[in-house]
């Protein structure tokens, strides 16, 4: 792919797609075990409840980033800030390049302090260590 040819998303529209797609899924898995930590009276209620909603969250994570990507190459967030994930042929990634890229990204990326994301910001094309695995893009299409 010739890179001269898209206009790469820039650091900052992908940190505040990331921020606006954590906000989201936080508010709906705060809402979804509210009633679990209202109810709380011990300590081993709240490390049992963290658990059991860590799991939850990371699986819902993974879903919601390889679907999204896969049907519209974007999340919500990235919809918002107008940046959208192609593959290296310049089309939206298909089920299994969005599903690795979805675990890498949390699994790795995210898991290893978010060295996967600072790496983008020194990567000339802007690939983090999910998009290169993937061998996806991130672009602008504003």
């Amino acid at each position: 792919m010739n890179y001269e040819d898209v206009k790469l998303a820039s650091f900052n529209k992908r940190v505040g797609a990331f921020l606006i797609d954590e906000i989201i899924l936080s508010i709906l898995f705060i809402i979804a075990f509210y009633d679990k930590f209202s109810n709380i009276t011990s300590q081993e209620e709240v490390i049992q409840i963290l658990g059991t909603f860590t799991i939850y969250f990371v699986f819902v994570k993974v879903a919601y980033q390889a679907i999204f990507v896969n049907y519209y190459g974007a999340t919500v967030g990235k919809l918002i800030f107008k940046i959208k994930c192609i593959n290296l042929n310049g089309e939206i990634p298909n089920f299994l390049t969005s599903l690795n890229r979805a675990m890498v990204r949390i699994f790795i990326s995210e898991t290893l302090f978010y060295i996967g994301y600072i790496w983008a910001y020194f990567n000339p094309v802007r690939q983090t260590w999910h998009d290169k695995l993937a061998k996806t893009l991130v672009i602008d299409v504003s």
